[in-house]
């Protein structure tokens, strides 16, 4: 997995991502813009993935998990030249 912070294209990733930023700041987050123009969870959660400054990682899809397994396979069947 690769650490990301643009904005996710999935419209889908986007609000889970946000779901949770905005659970961590009504937990007691520090926001990570200077000048947060809302004082909501969710608000501010949606300017930091808008602005770039929140990191995250997406879950592999299920053809990632698949071919990580068989690259896994194929380096376990390699045989050593003598």
């Amino acid at each position: 997995m690769t650490v990301e912070n643009q904005a996710p294209e999935s419209k889908f990733a986007f609000v889970v991502i946000a779901a949770r930023r905005a659970r961590q700041l009504m937990s007691g987050a520090m926001p990570l813009v200077a000048n947060p123009r809302s004082h909501k969870p969710t608000r501010v959660a949606v300017e930091e993935l808008g602005a770039g400054v929140l990191e995250y990682q997406l879950p592999l899809t299920p053809a990632e998990i698949e071919d990580a397994m068989n690259r896994r396979n194929c380096d376990k069947n390699a045989t050593v030249p003598a």
